[in-house]
This record gives C-alpha cells, structure tokens and sequence, in this order.
C-alpha cells in the first residue's frame, strides 16, 4: 500500500507504547532553511521518548549536509536505510552502504553526503537535551 502524507497516520499511543510513522514527524531541515539539501526528522518527542534520541535523515543525490555537528554526551548510531554516501567523522571519510551502521563517539564531528543514489538513514542514541553543537560549513 502506497502512503502519502495523507494517509499516514501522526501518532498512536497505548499501554506502554508509542508508534509513529516518520514520514509525519516534522521536517526540521525545511522548517530552518536546510531542505535543498534533505529532510531531518528529529521523532523523540513525536514518540514521547524519554531517553533516546530517534531521527530519521533523507540526503539529497549528490547533496551534503548543510552543516557538521558534535555532542558533549550523546554518542550515536546512525544505520543506512537504503541509498549510500559517506559520512565525515573529524578528518576521516567513511563510505557508507545499504544497512551499514557506524558509531560515531559524542564528540566527534560529523556530516553526511549522499551518492548519486541518495540516502536514507536513521539515527538512534542516549537523550540529552541541549547537547548539541552545530558546525556550519564544517566539510568545506
């Protein structure tokens, strides 16, 4: 069944559960400007998570992120859903494919560029809020 921003449901909730399709989360990268080169879709609160950090990243083929960041605390795990890239962890270049999943230490710093197919891909990690610096023009 094809789903369209009509059809997808927002939220449900139950007895110890939240789910939520992400294509309803809010695309952050648009709301601020940074959606020529993607969609971030940040779901932690649309999930009522309290602590671990879920989003969900679409890049743009042949797109980087607009900009780097860091973390003080929060160590990540970020899974390729489908399409390739690679990712810039300080001075280092990794090439990233279907279903590879790399950690990336808190205060690492790091950005996404996709292949000419794009990519897909979720970040998933511990809560804390505030912890986060952002690092434009970081990959130049």
């Amino acid at each position: 069944m094809e789903r369209n921003a009509d059809t997808i449901p927002a939220a449900a909730s139950g007895a110890g559960y939240t789910r939520v399709n992400l294509e309803a989360v809010e695309d952050s990268a648009a709301k601020h400007g940074f959606g020529d080169f993607g969609e971030a879709r940040f779901a932690t609160g649309d999930l009522e998570a309290e602590r671990t950090g879920v989003s969900f990243h679409r890049v743009r083929p042949g797109r980087r992120q607009s900009f780097g960041h860091r973390h003080e605390q929060a160590e990540e795990v970020y899974v390729v859903i489908s399409g390739s890239g690679r990712v810039k962890i300080d001075d280092e270049i990794v090439e990233l494919a279907p279903r590879d999943a790399i950690r990336v230490s808190a205060t690492s710093a790091r950005c996404f560029e996709a292949g000419e197919d794009g990519m897909e891909m979720l970040a998933v990690g511990a809560r804390h809020e505030g912890d986060g610096e952002i690092l434009p023009g970081w990959w130049s």
